[in-house]
């Protein structure tokens, strides 16, 4: 949006040119972002305080997590904000991958605000049924990818990238469909079961998403893409805005979400924030890279899944509690360390990620 006035006003003073740069439209997305919600987050805060919007906690759980109940949640919105307002603004949205990652994460979003707004605000303990949340989290993740194969101009667009191997690529044809779908919606589900801590789950986004933002500029850079040898895809590097909006965003919320937590993001954040990755892990063809940064939402995702696979064939759980990080808490860790250290192994895998861009 700012990128057309800046346009228009470059025919007057080029100096208005210095706005075509993406890094510094990336770099003020994250600016942007940030700000509003430094601005935007304590009115949040005290709107959802008054109307008692607060979070219920489970009577099984650790007991240090008790004093928590009633801190403010469903403060993603501010998220969704923070993110949508600030790539409108500085990215070109002549993009079709703008769009794509936008609307795919605010559908998100809606899908989790109304299971929040159901368990929040009509006192409804379940929410929005599994199967019904599961339905419209299907809908939208088939949706966009069929959106993005249908309109890809070129092989990479579809094809599956093996990371630190330049010369070992697969074409999935239609199985681009399905395996996008897979992405998209793991990768939001993961992120809502590691959503249990302050800050647990916000940092390592931030994280993944600043590096899925440098795929993106390298992905979209003709030169820089040829001498890494990987394929470039024209257009995507406008991406970097969005992953730019989103570090700034999350890191404006953990401001007030780092322990002890002033309000939680609830269903609504960590449902938008989970498919934001995915789908950008998607458009930027850098999905297994994604499996490798985001391991810790991996890792949380498989401990849900043995324990539930285990009680229900041996009666036995193989952890204390699921997900993981519950596990660690039960066994003493407190839960400042808990959170600190799954940063430090985000920290490690996300430059894992990175090498991969040199190491092929």
């Amino acid at each position: 949006m700012l990128l057309l006035l800046a346009e228009y006003l470059a025919e007057f003073d080029s100096g208005f040119n210095v706005f075509q740069y993406l890094t510094l439209r990336a770099i003020l997305g994250v600016l942007t972002a940030l700000v509003i919600s430094f601005l935007v987050g304590p009115m949040m805060i005290r709107r959802l305080t008054v109307h008692q919007i607060g979070q219920p906690i489970r009577d099984d759980g650790p007991e240090t997590h008790l004093t928590k109940a009633g801190t403010p949640t469903m403060g993603g919105a501010l998220l969704l904000v923070a993110v949508s307002v600030s790539t409108l603004l500085w990215s070109n949205l002549g993009s079709r991958y703008v769009w794509v990652v936008i609307i795919v994460t605010l559908l998100f979003g809606i899908i989790g605000f109304y299971d929040d707004y159901k368990k929040l605000v009509l006192n409804d303990p379940k929410g929005l049924a599994a199967r019904y949340k599961y339905f419209w989290q299907s809908v939208v993740g088939l949706g966009a990818a069929y959106a993005l194969y249908s309109t890809a101009g070129l092989p990479a667009e579809t094809q599956l990238i093996i990371p630190f191997f330049k010369q070992v690529v697969i074409d999935m044809g239609p199985w681009f469909i399905i395996f996008t779908y897979f992405v998209v919606v793991g990768s939001s589900n993961a992120v809502n079961l590691t959503d249990g801590l302050d800050g647990l789950a916000i940092m390592p986004t931030v994280l993944v998403a600043g590096a899925l933002g440098i795929f993106a500029y390298v992905s979209g850079h003709a030169q820089i893409s040829n001498y890494l040898l990987i394929p470039h895809l024209p257009g995507v590097g406008e991406v970097v805005v969005f992953c730019g909006a989103l570090v700034g965003a999350g890191l404006g919320f953990l401001w007030f979400n780092a322990y002890p937590a002033q309000v939680f993001m609830g269903d609504v954040g960590a449902l938008a924030l989970g498919a934001a990755l995915g789908i950008v892990a998607v458009v930027v063809r850098q999905e297994l890279v994604l499996l490798i940064m985001g391991g810790v939402f991996v890792m949380e995702t498989i401990s849900v899944m043995l324990q539930v696979a285990s009680f229900k064939l041996t009666g036995r759980r193989i952890f204390r509690m699921a997900p993981l990080h519950h596990h660690f808490e039960l066994k003493g860790w407190p839960e400042p360390r808990v959170i600190v250290r799954f940063w430090i192994v985000t920290v490690i895998l996300v430059l894992i990620g990175l090498a991969s861009l040199k190491i092929r």
